[in-house]
């Protein structure tokens, strides 16, 4: 599949945008008008740069309110339109982008349009120029792709097709299948961008919340899919319009709608694989049709004009594996680790970090600084996360093939060798070699003893079972789509619709990934903007929203007495909370005497009953201990803004924001 993207989708000057283009891997790009209007290089030297870079450029666009319209105007579009063609000849340029009218349509007559459309298309041809034609979701009298096609039919002209735009076809949910009956000679660009379901007007929908294929809520692999099958060979490319994106790094973002591609062609594949009744290889698609999903031609899968390629296919983490947090003064984690019941397991043999467990629960505190080293002034963050996997080095070599940065650690002979990569917001994921019986190996490689701060007991666990039940995230304001799609295509984790939650500083949106079985849970909230504001202080890259890990236990009563015995300081749950609980699910008077004495918190649903307790914050990481009851699938949420509320009053009175 040839890949494209529009310039108008990054930030930056038009050179930057074609580097950053090139860098990422795309195989050609379309100009944005303004793009190049606002441009100091020639069409000339954007022309050589394109050819030095690799890229080809595919499309200029956009040209505008061309039909529809009187004689007069006519003349007028005609006239602009021939400057366009003959500025695309210095641009070695020969396909162009026609909108269908929305500001200056006056006439709704289809032999009208047709009969202008054919005036462009000859125009066109006599300067080596093919018209792509589209109708515009927001379009005065065409905003329906077929409507569109029915005129570029019409017209007959060699110089005429359509461009087919995800977002006008799906934003207005017509069907796609009827694009399967399109010539394929006809469909001259096919552009795609994703989007969140929203209930406002097309326009501002368009213009503002695009996002890259995975990280909305469109059927973009159905879309592709009867692309393909209608025999279109042309580039895919991106159009999206998103603030967020025009005002973030343009190498990142270019890299992230990279993956977006790439993961669309695989779902694309996997689309047509489960939707082919066929169970032969027969060729599709017209005479001459050649290539394959995905490669040479499978028993049971068509083949296409257009090759789709698949990535190295895993199954979904079996559950995590550790949680790591670095801090260069461990001794406050250290307590409340011991505090909550975790066994302290020893020192790594050649590294700065110490391993913590209870049950198969288990963290690893990281001593040392970004540089490898020890003793930096950084505060406690979460730094990484283990997950159990299959095969370890076929999931890291999909992880790279998405573009995820590599982030291997330096190990000795005897040693477990991680696969590793980074995600948007800079946490270490690595993959490990999962075990029936939920053990890991590297557990060997710790055991070195250490003294304890004076006066500090670490009591054993006495055995209690554990697992982490889940790990939230926060994400930084401009990566957090990016973070979706990330953890989508690399680490086969399905996302949730989100949810809002309020909180002191503002509505903090909320996104659950998660694996089928529930044994992994990825919570990414969106972080106030504020919280990522330090770059003067030199913390822009540190973490400075809270994070947590919760760990799932067998008695959350118990658990917590234990804890409240070594001294744990728990998040103090005001007496409003018990109140209203009370109001709420009329629970027996003994049971809710004993979650306010021990601040817990509770929540219940049809399928079951939820139990839980958060500990004072550590840096930008807290604690949570859960008691799962029944098919209880949620984490609380009606008792989220008590959390960040009871936080927000707890940090301000240690002159800190939440």
């Amino acid at each position: 599949m040839r890949t494209g993207i529009a310039t108008v989708c990054l930030s930056g000057t038009l050179k930057e945008k074609m580097q950053a283009c090139a860098i990422a891997g795309f195989d050609g790009i379309e100009i944005f008008e303004q793009d190049l209007v606002t441009s100091s290089l020639s069409p000339e030297e954007i022309r050589k740069m394109a050819a030095d870079l690799g890229l080809t450029l595919d499309l200029y666009q956009p040209f505008r309110d061309f039909d529809s319209v009187a004689e007069d105007v006519l003349a007028a579009n005609l006239r602009r339109a021939e400057a366009k063609f003959k500025l695309m000849s210095r641009l070695g340029m020969d396909t162009i982008l026609v909108c269908s009218n929305v500001g200056t349509a006056t006439v709704d007559d289809d032999s009208l349009r047709a009969e202008q459309l054919a005036r462009l298309a000859g125009l066109a041809g006599d300067h080596g120029v093919k018209v792509a034609y589209e109708a515009l979701a927001w379009g005065k009298y065409v905003n329906d792709y077929e409507h569109a096609h029915r005129l570029v039919e019409t017209v007959d002209h060699p110089n005429l097709g359509t461009c087919l735009d995800s977002f006008h076809i799906l934003s207005r949910d017509w069907d796609t299948a009827p694009i399967e009956a399109f010539s394929a000679d006809k469909i001259f660009f096919v552009q795609v961008a994703d989007a969140p379901k929203l209930s406002m007007d097309v326009l501002s929908w368009s213009r503002h919340y695009r996002v890259f294929p995975g990280e909305g809520q469109f059927e973009l692999a159905k879309f592709m899919g009867h692309v393909v099958r209608a025999g279109y060979t042309g580039p895919v490319s991106l159009e999206v319009f998103n603030d967020v994106f025009r005002q973030s790094d343009v190498e990142r973002t270019a890299v992230d709608a990279m993956r977006s591609l790439i993961w669309l062609e695989e779902q694309s594949a996997k689309w047509l694989d489960a939707n082919d009744a066929r169970t032969d290889s027969a060729v599709v698609g017209g005479p001459g049709a050649s290539g394959a999903v995905g490669g040479p031609a499978a028993p049971g899968r068509r083949r296409y004009p257009m090759e789709l390629a698949t990535l190295p296919q895993v199954a979904e983490p079996a559950g995590f594996n550790f949680a790591e947090v670095k801090a260069a003064d461990p001794a406050g984690l250290e307590k409340v680790l011991g505090q909550l019941g975790f066994e302290f397991n020893g020192r790594h043999r050649t590294k700065d970090v110490q391993l913590w467990s209870m049950g198969h629960a288990r963290v690893i505190i990281n001593e040392q600084d970004p540089s490898g080293g020890a003793g930096s002034n950084s505060s406690p963050a979460i730094a990484a996360l283990g997950f159990d996997v299959d095969s370890p080095v076929i999931a890291a070599a999909r992880a790279q093939q998405l573009k995820a940065p590599a982030v291997p650690r330096k190990s000795q002979a005897n040693e477990e060798v991680f696969q590793g990569f980074a995600a948007p917001d800079s946490t270490e994921i690595f993959l490990c070699q999962g075990s029936p019986d939920g053990t890991a190996a590297w557990i060997n490689e710790f055991g070195e003893p250490r003294e304890f701060g004076e006066g500090l007991e670490i009591p054993a666990a006495g055995g209690r079972r554990a697992v982490i039940d889940h790990v939230n995230l926060a994400q930084p304001w401009q990566h957090f789509d990016e973070a979706v799609l990330f953890y989508t295509s690399a680490l086969a984790l399905e996302p949730q619709p989100f949810a809002e939650v309020p909180s002191p500083s503002g509505l903090v949106r909320s996104q659950v990934m998660l694996t089928a079985d529930r044994a992994v849970r990825l919570v990414l909230n969106l972080a106030p903007v504020i919280q990522q504001d330090g770059a003067e202080a030199g913390t822009a890259h540190r973490k400075t929203y809270q994070e947590h890990i919760a760990f799932a236990v067998d008695d959350l009563v118990e658990t917590a007495r234990s804890a409240r015995a070594r001294g744990l300081d728990f998040l103090q749950i005001p007496a409003n909370y018990y109140e209203d609980l009370d109001a709420r699910f009329d629970l027996d008077p003994a049971f809710l005497a004993t979650l306010r004495e021990l601040n817990l918190l509770y929540d219940r649903d049809a399928d079951g009953e939820f139990l839980h307790f958060y500990t004072a914050t550590v840096g930008s990481v807290f604690f949570e201990v859960v008691e799962r009851r029944g098919g209880y699938d949620g984490y609380g949420a009606p008792n989220a803004p008590v959390r960040h509320a009871v936080q927000y009053d707890y940090l301000h009175q240690q002159g800190r924001t939440t």
